[in-house]
């Protein structure tokens, strides 16, 4: 495809058609048309750097930020007074951090409440079919559409991994889809998310997003977005609001991720180590909703996988980015760049918004598990395409949750 864009980002523009939303909203939809992402030639695990810069809000609405973290900001050039004060919005390029370590994320208490969260539409950003061309690697024929189901509310109670990543870009306030993953440094007790690399960074032409945060099983109840503009924050949220405290993805992503092109969609992935807005140590996020999913590395080639499902909030036309979807087919074989690994491709009319939602499969040890997420799809919808999860993704799987082994 000449012009798959990074994410189904749903935006809610100024312009009449956006209705009354004050900011930008873009919800990344990854996989549905998607950004392709920025691949790193390296593939090196310590894509990272130290860990996260997270910072706690007390009941006076002041942040704590621990000594270490507030002398990152300053090697920045970075006040973090100011910066919750809304300096995170300057987008300067010598501003914005880019590099695999440069990472930071105070929380900003309240920040995403439920207006701000709703306020995620669908995306502007398109491609045609006739952009991916058929002879770069192994391209099976493109699938069949097939339906998107809605998945019956309670959310929680059918799919408990799944909820959405909230960011601030230089175009906006964004959303992705993402999958509460298992962290075998502390079983039964993960702080893990799972999502797609251009959900928490911009890849080659710019740097980290800000304010990134992870809401599960948003929206639990199903409410529609006239309901939603009088709902409460735990309606909204009723497993709270959780901060990446640290985000990683690979160094193909950094380097040669792009809005245009394919680059780097088969290393389009990330992982978030998130903490509670509300701060303390109280339960982790597996305990909060009850669930994480394996991650496999090694699962089958695409042609032995018998089925794929994939999930999301697909925000674009005819959906409302509210409501939680769900694709179910046979994988077929993508290749965007014959050095890159093949993709995993599906048929699925879900469009911008559901960036970055887990897709699963039967693993290698015949149990279900995460084996790739939603990066990129076309236009028109159709279907949408991930990356197959190998030695690169492992390696920022275990980077992340190495990190925070000790904690």
């Amino acid at each position: 495809m000449r012009s798959i864009r990074p994410s189904f980002a749903t935006r809610r523009g100024r312009n009449a058609r956006r209705r009354t939303s004050p900011v930008l909203a873009a919800v990344a939809l990854a996989s549905a048309l998607a950004l392709t992402a920025t691949a790193c030639d390296s593939g090196d695990a310590e894509a990272g750097g130290e860990a996260s810069a997270s910072a706690a809000s007390e009941g006076d609405g002041k942040i704590t930020i621990p000594d270490n973290v507030r002398d990152k900001l300053k090697e920045h050039g970075i006040d973090i007074d100011k910066w919750k004060n809304g300096a995170w919005k300057n987008w300067d390029k010598d501003d914005w951090l880019r590099e695999a370590d440069e990472y930071i994320n105070p929380i900003i208490k309240g920040l995403w409440n439920p207006d701000r969260m709703r306020d995620a539409d669908d995306p502007d950003n398109a491609v045609d079919n006739s952009d991916l061309s058929g002879d770069q690697g192994v391209t099976d024929p493109t699938p069949e559409p097939v339906d998107a189901k809605a998945v019956s509310p309670t959310y929680h109670a059918n799919a408990p991994e799944a909820g959405k990543v909230f960011f601030d870009s230089p175009e906006g306030t964004m959303v992705c889809s993402a999958t509460v993953v298992e962290d075998p440094e502390h079983p039964g007790k993960s702080n893990t998310v799972w999502t797609a690399g251009h959900c928490v960074h911009a890849g080659k032409k710019g740097g980290w997003y800000r304010n990134i945060a992870f809401v599960p099983s948003y929206n639990d109840e199903g409410k529609s977005g006239e309901e939603l503009r009088n709902a409460t924050q735990e309606e909204v949220s009723p497993y709270g609001v959780w901060w990446g405290e640290w985000a990683q993805t690979s160094d193909q992503w950094i380097e040669q991720g792009g809005a245009t092109g394919g680059d780097g969609a088969s290393y389009d992935f990330a992982v978030i180590h998130v903490t509670p807005e509300q701060g303390g140590k109280g339960k982790s996020l597996e305990e909060t909703v009850g669930s994480a999913l394996p991650v496999d590395f090694n699962a089958p080639a695409v042609t032995k996988v018998d089925s794929i499902t994939a999930t999301g909030y697909p925000a674009a036309p005819p959906f409302g980015g509210q409501a939680l979807y769900q694709c179910q087919d046979k994988p077929g074989r993508l290749s965007i760049d014959k050095a890159d690994p093949t993709m995993y491709r599906i048929g699925c009319t879900m469009t911008g918004g559901s960036s970055g939602g887990g897709w699963v499969a039967t693993g290698s040890d015949g149990k279900p598990a995460l084996v790739s997420n939603t990066s990129i799809g076309p236009a028109t919808a159709g279907w949408l395409a991930g990356p197959r999860l190998g030695e690169v993704a492992k390696g920022v799987y275990d980077s992340v949750n190495e990190k925070f082994a000790g904690q």
